[in-house]
C-alpha cells in the first residue's frame, strides 16, 4: 500500500495566528489601571495553573524507564542547555549594531528555553526515529527546564530578568516550581482525569497562554517597549534565528554521528535538541521579564514557527532517505535467507 504523502511544507501554525491575534488585540485593547491589575493576578494564576498540570501529566515512571538512554538524553540536554546559551551568548556581538537589547534579551532567553514535547515525537515519527527515545528527551527536558531555564535566565540576563535578587527567586519558586512539584504529588489521584479530559483541558491550556501573552503584551503597549522595534531590526532577528536553527539542526545530526548513535537515534537527537517549546516558554517569560515580557517573547514566537516549518520539510527528507535504506536491509535479509537454505538444505522426507 502506498504511503500518504507528507506535505512538503507547513503552512502558518493556526496556533501561531490565534498567538498573533491576541497581540493585536493587546495592541489596540491593552488593560490599564485597575483592569491591568486585575489582567495581572489572573495571568499568574494562569502561570501557576499550567505548571500544575505540566506537573500531574508528567509520568515519572515513564521518565526514569527512559534512563536506558541516558547517553541520548544528556546529548539532547547539552544541546538546549549549553550548546544553545552558548550561541545566545556568542549573538551578543551584534548588539547594538544589529540587534537593540531588549531583542537580543529575548534571543538569548530563547536559548534558554526546554524543548518541545509534542513537535519533537511528531517530526521524529514521521522521519521514522527513535519515537520512545523522543518522548523521554522531551520530558526529560521539560523536567530540568523547570529548574535550569529561570535560573540560567536569572544568571544569564542579570537584570534584564530579575536577576539573583529574593524577590525573584521566590516568585519562581511559587509560580513555576511548586505548582509543578503539587502537580507531581497529585498525579496518582488526578492523572487519569487528566487523560480523560485530554482535549478540554488543552483548551484551558492554551487560554491560559492566551492570557499571559495578552497581559505581557499589553503592559509592553503600556509601558511603550514597542516603539524599539522596526521592521529592519526583526528582519534582521528572523536572519539571526535562520542562522541560529541551521547551526543547531547541523550540530545535532553529524555531532550524534560522531557520538556514535544510530540512524534512528539521530532523529531523535536532531528534532528534540533543535527545537524550542513556546508553550513553556511563554509563562516563564512573564514571571522573568514582568512588563518587559511582550517584547522577551518576540524572538521565541517567530523560532516556534521558523523551526515548524524547516522540520517539516526536513522529516519528510529524512523519510524519503530512509525508503531505499530500509529496502536494502530487507534484500540483503532475502539474500542471507537463500544462502541458508542452499548452505543447509532440509531434509527430504522417506
Amino acid at each position: 500500500m502506498r504511503r500518504p504523502q507528507i506535505p512538503a511544507w507547513l503552512p502558518l501554525d493556526p496556533w501561531i495566528l490565534t498567538l498573533l491575534a491576541t497581540v493585536a488585540v493587546a495592541a489596540l485593547l491593552p488593560a490599564r489601571g485597575a483592569a491591568a491589575s486585575v489582567a495581572e493576578g489572573a495571568s499568574t494564576g494562569a502561570v501557576a495553573l499550567l505548571f500544575f498540570l505540566y506537573g500531574a501529566r508528567l509520568s515519572t515512571r515513564e521518565a526514569l524507564d527512559g534512563l536506558r538512554h541516558w547517553r541520548l538524553h544528556l546529548t539532547v540536554l547539552a544541546c538546549t542547555f549549553v550548546l544553545f546559551p552558548l550561541l545566545g551568548l556568542a549573538a551578543r556581538g551584534l548588539v547594538p549594531t544589529l540587534l537593540t537589547p531588549p531583542l537580543y534579551s529575548g534571543l538569548l532567553f530563547l536559548c534558554l528555553v526546554p524543548s518541545t514535547i509534542q513537535s519533537s515525537i511528531a517530526f521524529t515519527s514521521i522521519a521514522r526515529g527513535n519515537v520512545p527515545a523522543a518522548i523521554c528527551a522531551g520530558s526529560f527536558s521539560s523536567l530540568a527546564g523547570i529548574v535550569l531555564t529561570p535560573l540560567l535566565a536569572a544568571g544569564l540576563l542579570g537584570g534584564g530578568a530579575g536577576g539573583f535578587s529574593p524577590d525573584s527567586l521566590l516568585k519562581i519558586v511559587l509560580q513555576l516550581l511548586m505548582p509543578f512539584l503539587l502537580g507531581q504529588f497529585l498525579r496518582r489521584w488526578v492523572g487519569g482525569f487528566l487523560v480523560r479530559n485530554k482535549r478540554v483541558l488543552g483548551y484551558v491550556d492554551r487560554g491560559s497562554i492566551l492570557l499571559v501573552v495578552y497581559t505581557a503584551f499589553g503592559a509592553g503597549m503600556v509601558a511603550g517597549v514597542w516603539h524599539q522595534v522596526s521592521a529592519a531590526r526583526l528582519g534582521v532577528l528572523m536572519a539571526v534565528e535562520a542562522v541560529l536553527l541551521t547551526v543547531m539542526l547541523l550540530v545535532s545530526w553529524y555531532g550524534a554521528k560522531r557520538l556514535g548513535f544510530g540512524r534512528a537515534d539521530r532523529i531523535a537527537i536532531q528534532f528534540a535538541g533543535s527545537k524550542k517549546s513556546l508553550a513553556a516558554g511563554l509563562p516563564m517569560a512573564s514571571v522573568l521579564f514582568g512588563a518587559q515580557a511582550g517584547l522577551a517573547v518576540l524572538p521565541l514566537m517567530l523560532f516556534h514557527q521558523m523551526q515548524l516549518m524547516v522540520c517539516a520539510v526536513l522529516a519528510r527528507r529524512r523519510a524519503r532517505d530512509a525508503e531505499p535504506a530500509a529496502e536494502a536491509e530487507l534484500s540483503a535479509g532475502r539474500v542471507a535467507e537463500v544462502s541458508s537454505a542452499l548452505q543447509h538444505p532440509a531434509p527430504r522426507g522417506r
